[in-house]
């Protein structure tokens, strides 16, 4: 479930809607928040009372007027035994907060800092959460950590919180991480690491379960709150921004324990949001009830602008890239706008950005990636291509460490791997890239890389535990490939279906160029063949049909199975590359797994082909 902050209205304004509809809100809540008031308050009246809660004074009139016949407060609005027990069972216990993620739309700083780390006013967020949590009297804490644990060691011994380590914080969402802490919910705050609260929102008294919800209508959530102060799904403009601050009663602790457990076994909730435990019997609505906030009570930091919003004097925001686009653009930090991170890709990551109108886009070098790619070659490469009409040239491209600034495409799309005239396109357009015969100083060598990618385990075995056979069975295919290699030239490498962007002209005209040129350098033209190939996860008639697009069905039988030779090399080489990548905290799921089944799988298929030729 998506949490997006947005502008809001008051909630005073929202209850008041609410009462303006058939039926009522749901009574027995409005009566224990009436009772907490009591409770916490001196001398409070109905009138402090309404300003208190957000109620309307009919509606504390008609609560006082309950809780009396209930005898759980008397004529003077004291609190009754009976109503002093009833409190007793709602004293906060403890607070969860999830701190393990990535923070990935924090460009261009997320790669520094972890999101909860970020300062506003000097302060950093989750330590600001922390001394809110004390003032309430709340001093029993975890932080669930993953990316940058490190980082947070400290709170230890500064605030004495418990620290539970998300090993799998790249690859599960927050309802993995707050599983790992499903045996200590019952009345417990559970909260991400992001939210900034003006007012302190907690409380050392919670009489029931809620999560806090604003009134603002936002197409990325998708739930509403109905007149009953229940949260329902829903696909339409109903939906309202979700904070995702929660409280769990005592009561609901153990429903949401097992539903964390039975979501978390399940692959489909890998990357879910915890709030997904939260749907009850009837699967549109969630179990607990919302508590409304005030858009100005609270702010999500999701992003860099957000942070410069709330503080724009922030140290975080000392950024070496913002500080590039600055220079490179000749404009002030402050036009720097509209900043949105892009899927985050293989090896680096990208963000969109504008200034005075117009879109850009900025390539940060991912991990590791200065072991993995040469960026003088890369500049070269891009010198070579220049003005060939295969890719436009790069605003700025740094040789030293790959900052990259491009143009922003509009009504840009990649080629779908499994679209035919997309194919066609991609595959003549590969073709006259190669029959250029562009020439670079420096080539890629496919065996040498492979070795390459080994040697940065710095000793650790595989995880494959026959790496070492099918190693051995691929660098036999080098005999092969070398007596039928074609003449070598600038090859991609990299040229895989989201590197293929088709885009429209000034003049709406369809046009199609290869762009990212990382690892391009000399080889045989044929290995791009392999390579969209093996990122497409194809079987073999899907490759054998790809090669048909690229030689027109005209393809020698040598050379498509020295194709089949290549996807067995390329699959071993990026199951290495992806090996190196994981010792860095990056994983890739099935992607990986199957370059190393290419390895394998093709090397016999290569066999099998050589016995027919000789039988």
């Amino acid at each position: 479930m998506k949490r997006e902050r947005l502008q809001l209205t008051t909630a005073i304004f929202f209850e008041k809607m609410f009462m303006k509809m058939k039926g009522a809100i749901l009574v027995n809540i409005c009566e224990l928040d009436i009772l907490k008031a009591l409770y916490l308050s001196k001398n409070a009246n109905q009138r402090v009372l309404a300003m208190e809660t957000g109620y309307s004074l009919g509606r504390v009139n008609k609560a006082i007027m309950n809780l009396k016949k209930e005898n759980v407060i008397d004529d003077e609005l004291k609190v009754n035994p009976s109503g002093i027990a009833k409190i007793k069972r709602g004293k906060t216990r403890r607070a969860i907060i999830l701190a393990a993620g990535y923070g990935m739309r924090m460009a261009p700083i997320g790669n520094d800092i972890p999101k909860a780390l970020l300062e506003v006013n000097g302060e950093p967020l989750i330590e600001r959460q922390i001394n809110q949590l004390h003032e309430a009297g709340i001093t029993d804490i975890t932080v669930v950590v993953g990316y940058m644990k490190e980082r947070f060691e400290y709170l230890i011994d500064d605030y004495g919180v418990n620290l539970i380590v998300n090993l799998e914080y790249s690859t599960q969402n927050n309802l993995h991480s707050l599983s790992l802490v499903s045996e200590d919910l019952d009345n417990t705050y559970i909260l991400p690491s992001d939210l900034y609260f003006i007012n302190n929102p907690f409380s050392k008294l919670e009489l029931y379960s809620w999560y806090m919800i604003s009134n603002e209508k936002n197409g990325n959530s998708n739930v509403y709150v109905n007149r009953k102060l229940e949260l329902v799904k829903t696909t339409d403009d109903l939906a309202n921004s979700m904070v995702g601050l929660a409280f769990i009663s005592e009561e609901d602790s153990s429903r949401l324990k097992q539903n964390l457990k039975t979501l978390d076994e399940e692959k489909k909730y890998k990357n879910s949001f915890w709030e997904e435990a939260l749907i009850g019997d009837d699967k549109d609505k969630m179990f607990i009830s919302a508590k409304i906030i005030d858009s100005s009570k609270y702010v999500e930091i999701n992003t860099y602008e957000q942070l410069r919003e709330l503080d724009n004097k922030s140290k975080n925001l000392d950024s070496e890239v913002i500080d590039l686009i600055s220079n490179v653009l000749k404009c002030d930090r402050e036009e720097i706008r509209n900043i949105a991170v892009l899927k985050k890709g293989m090896t680096n990551r990208s963000f969109q950005f504008e200034v005075r109108n117009n879109k850009y886009i900025m390539r940060v070098p991912g991990e590791g990636t200065d072991q993995l790619i040469n960026r003088k070659e890369e500049y070269d490469v891009y010198k070579a291509i220049e003005g060939k009409g295969i890719c436009d040239a790069p605003v700025y491209l740094n040789p030293s460490n790959g900052y990259k600034i491009t143009k922003y495409l509009d009504n840009v799309r990649s080629a779908n791997s499994e679209d035919v005239d997309d194919l066609k396109k991609c595959m003549k357009k590969l073709k006259e890239f190669h029959d250029l015969n562009l020439q670079v100083d420096h080539d890629f060598d496919l065996f040498g890389q492979i070795l390459f990618y080994e040697k940065l385990r710095n000793g650790r075995p595989s995880i494959y535990r026959d790496y070492e056979n099918t190693k051995k069975n691929v660098f036999k295919l080098k005999k092969y490939i070398d007596k039928h290699a074609a003449k070598m030239c600038l090859t991609h490498i990299d040229a895989v279906p989201d590197n293929f962007l088709f885009y429209e002209d000034e003049n709406g005209k369809e046009q199609l160029q290869l762009t990212d040129w990382e690892y391009s350098g000399m080889q045989d033209p044929h290995v791009d063949i392999a390579m969209f190939s093996i990122y497409s996860l194809y079987d073999r008639d899907q490759i054998d049909a790809l090669i048909n697009l690229y030689f027109e069905d005209k393809c020698a039988k040598a050379n498509r199975i020295k194709i089949y030779c290549y996807v067995a090399v390329a699959g071993l080489l990026w199951s290495n590359w992806c090996e190196y990548k994981l010792a860095l905290g990056v994983e890739f799921g099935e992607y990986a797994m199957k370059q190393y089944r290419y390895a394998k799988e093709y090397y016999r298929i290569v066999q099998e082909e050589l016995e027919k030729i000789n039988d």
